[in-house]
């Protein structure tokens, strides 16, 4: 097996940890993270950055109940709860292809995605008018909602939409500059 390969029945997954380290609250250090993934069973775990941002390898398992499981661990750890989603790598390599907008031409700080655990035709965007966000636009994805911010998101009105959080949804949001810094560290 090469470097970075996985044996069969065991997969790279990542973890998107929702609203932790911001502004002092919900403070999860990396290097907790990375020893309570190691703790619930996980291997090869690295963190990016220290904003909930992790991949693991596992045992081919459901992505939702991994995120569930993550989110008890946390909630058991930490004392607070955290909203995670968990995407296998080959569903981020697979959100990425999919990015409607010139992502290598682009700032990715100002290039985002929105990541949902169920399909982005759900979400509330699904049925505006993109042109209403002008100069933002969206597109929807599969699971996924893109979003490019010429202006920056700090103050962008579909900035606050997509950060929002949706009842009974997983979601987060990533700029691009972080999903190529997983992507790299899937590898």
């Amino acid at each position: 097996m090469g470097v970075g390969a996985v044996p069969p029945g065991v997969l790279r997954y990542v973890l998107l940890l929702r609203g932790i380290n911001v502004g002092g609250h919900k403070r999860v250090p990396m290097a907790e993270l990375r020893a309570l993934l190691t703790g619930l069973g996980h291997a090869d775990v690295r963190t990016h950055l220290q904003s909930g941002n992790a991949v693991f390898t596992a045992p081919a398992q459901d992505p939702g109940e991994l995120a569930a499981a993550v989110e008890a661990a946390i909630e058991e750890r930490f004392g607070f709860a955290v909203p995670c989603l968990v995407l296998t790598g080959v569903e981020l390599r697979a959100a990425a292809a999919r990015c409607p907008f010139p992502a290598a031409e682009l700032d990715p700080a100002r290039l985002a995605v929105l990541f949902l655990d169920r399909p982005a035709a759900s979400h509330r965007l699904a049925g505006e008018d993109p042109a209403a966000w002008a100069p933002e636009e969206f597109r929807l994805g599969e699971r996924e909602i893109f979003a490019w911010f010429p202006e920056g998101m700090g103050r962008s009105r579909l900035g606050a939409v997509l950060a929002a959080p949706v009842p009974g949804t997983r979601t987060t949001v990533r700029n691009w500059r972080t999903v190529a810094a997983l992507l790299a560290l899937l590898d």
